[in-house]
């Protein structure tokens, strides 16, 4: 198995799936606090819309897709709470329009839209450098802005009402913790997909729930599994020659029955 290492794209992947397990721990944590699973969901079908512009204007679809997800992550919060619209109505409306905007972008554009099927459903093995470069960028920015409010985000995933009556900006805290969720999915995108998302969102840090209620020993718990399963999932992916996306959310799926199962009988 070591001698695998000796290809460049298995070291990139290996890479990518360290820089993802950042992303989807730290911020998987807060998701799962807060239960806005469904609220991640929109945000990822939403940057579909930012790959099929990418395709259209001739610019890296990971690119392209990360103004997508932020505008996606402050247009469902402020939908939610300034149009009384609601978070389910304002993600269904952002989920639709954002894949239905990605469809026409790439209809509109020339020729063959390459590499689409891995947008949709991941590719770990063909991320190449620059992506891992973005990725690493993302993650910088994902961990200041964790850094900068945690207490803050703590507070708010705990006790919104009384987080506000103490003098927190509640609302811009919110819109903040959704951009980074926005951020994470496109880190999550060549790994994934858009489709798989929010299954290595949220995962890492369900599992980790299991065994620690301490909100920075589960951030490092979900990073740690993170890591534990992509890099597993990937391993099986190429050995038996299987889609590494849907691998390795089946591994994280595996251990997350398995650690349900141990926490019911120490119950």
């Amino acid at each position: 198995m070591i001698e695998i290492l000796e290809y460049e794209f298995m070291r990139n992947a290996l890479a990518a799936a360290a820089l993802v397990s950042i992303a989807c721990g730290v911020v998987g944590t807060f998701v799962v606090i807060r239960k806005i699973v469904f609220i991640s969901g929109g945000i990822a079908h939403a940057a579909f819309g930012g790959i099929g512009l990418g395709y259209l204007v001739g610019i890296s679809p990971i690119v392209a897709a990360i103004p997508f997800s932020v505008m996606s992550a402050v247009g469902i919060g402020m939908l939610s709470k300034k149009a009384d619209m609601g978070e389910d109505a304002a993600v269904g409306v952002l989920w639709t329009l954002g894949m239905a905007s990605g469809v026409v972008f790439i209809h509109m554009s020339e020729g063959y839209a390459p590499d689409l099927f891995s947008y949709l459903f991941g590719s770990i093995l063909t991320v190449p450098r620059q992506d891992l470069i973005m990725m690493l960028i993302l993650d910088v920015l994902i961990l200041g802005g964790v850094f900068l409010f945690y207490k803050e985000f703590v507070g708010l995933s705990f006790d919104e009402e009384f987080s506000t009556v103490v003098g927190i900006p509640a609302q811009w805290l919110n819109l903040l913790l959704l951009c980074l969720v926005g951020l994470s999915v496109v880190a999550l995108i060549r790994v994934v997909g858009v489709v798989l998302v929010i299954a290595l969102l949220t995962m890492p840090a369900a599992i980790a729930r299991y065994f620690t209620f301490n909100v920075k020993k589960m951030m490092i718990l979900s990073v740690v599994i993170g890591v534990m399963g992509t890099v597993t999932g990937l391993f099986i992916s190429y050995v038996g020659d299987l889609p590494s996306g849907a691998t390795i959310v089946l591994v994280l799926g595996g251990v997350l029955l398995g650690s349900t199962v141990l926490k019911a009988q120490r119950r």
